[in-house]
């Protein structure tokens, strides 16, 4: 009952935070764009019959407050707008872009867990050791490397001079895409068998993936260090010592698993920064996801699109801190009860 209580608890405080976020995305709205007619539009000389059409549909005579209740009523039944650009609902380009994202996101967290847990580990056990400066060097130079700079040192050696992986895109122009299931290339390759596209997209993968996931693996790393030498020095950690268990028992049964809870917390923001961070990756690498819509987006100056996608983005910030909480409660039994 106590964990159940947690979670009910956590549901309810994201209502204000919801609410805060899109109230404070409508007013931002109006004051940016004071005849939002013409965004809506896009067109600099609409005729009265479309001002009229736009004015009607938006509540635009009603007052702010009716109007900031229309627009919730919108984004809970699904009606984000219009794209004056492509002339589509914003929810169905939403739909049709993120799945690249959330694949580029998944294999970019793939590859900071992988790498950031276990060097995070050495070098806690190796610490003040030969082994673990360039543990640490490595890391360091993550944090402090730009990834849109890593992005495109990355195009160069790799697309331009050894040639061995593909520069942009998410699969050959002589391919077809799978069949559509999940919208992210190689899992809807793999589930129907189609190997052609499962390789050509896992290679068109590795260099956004990785450049993306360079700086959250050196923060991963920093994070699992820390926490493994904090906890080695626990009394709970030093009496397992002393009855003589293996180091191998004692560093993953004993400090590893109470050194996850910090790790789980950085991986969930790790998460938040993943997805909504791609949009310069996606630009650079001309992936076609959420980022690269985004980025598209601003340039075109397509405001209900910039405003669909920052609803988004606070979505998936907030229900990414939400499943770190549930994990850290998990992990962390004594948190369901503060």
């Amino acid at each position: 009952m106590g964990f159940l209580a947690f979670i009910i608890r956590r549901l309810f405080l994201l209502v204000p935070i919801l609410l805060g976020v899109t109230l404070l995305t409508f007013v931002v709205s109006h004051v940016i764009v004071p005849n939002p007619v013409l965004v809506w539009v896009g067109t600099r000389h609409p005729s009265p019959q479309q001002v009229a059409a736009i004015t009607a549909q938006y509540h635009l005579d009603d007052p702010l407050y009716t109007q900031y209740a229309y627009y919730l009523v919108d984004l809970v039944t699904g009606n984000w707008g219009t794209s004056p650009v492509t002339n589509q609902p914003v929810l169905k380009l939403i739909g049709t872009y993120f799945p690249a994202t959330f694949e580029l996101t998944i294999a970019a967290l793939l590859i900071s867990v992988a790498i950031g847990i276990p060097l995070g580990v050495l070098s806690a056990v190796w610490n003040g050791k030969k082994l673990d400066y360039p543990i640490r060097l490595l890391y360091l130079s993550g944090v402090g490397s730009p990834p849109f700079l890593l992005a495109l040192v990355f195009q160069l050696v790799f697309s331009y001079y050894l040639r061995i992986l593909p520069s942009s895109g998410r699969l050959s122009p002589t391919l077809l895409p799978p069949t559509h299931i999940t919208g992210m290339y190689t899992v809807d390759s793999l589930l129907t068998g189609n190997w052609v596209d499962l390789v050509d997209s896992v290679r068109h993968l590795i260099l956004p993936a990785t450049a993306l996931a360079l700086l959250t693996f050196a923060i991963i790393t920093r994070i699992t260090r820390s926490s493994m030498l904090e906890t080695m020095n626990k009394d709970f950690v030093r009496t397992a010592r002393s009855k003589g268990l293996p180091k191998r028992s004692v560093t993953f049964r004993h400090v590893l698993r109470n050194a996850l809870s910090s790790t789980v917390t950085v991986i969930g923001l790790a998460v938040q920064f993943l997805l909504t961070g791609t949009v310069v990756i996606e630009y650079i690498f001309f992936w076609p996801g959420i980022g690269l819509y985004a980025a598209q987006s601003i340039l075109a100056l397509d405001f209900p699109s910039i405003m669909g996608v920052t609803v988004l983005f606070t979505l998936i910030v907030v229900l990414t801190n939400l499943v770190t909480d549930f994990a850290y409660g998990v992990i962390d039994p004594t948190v369901r009860l503060q």
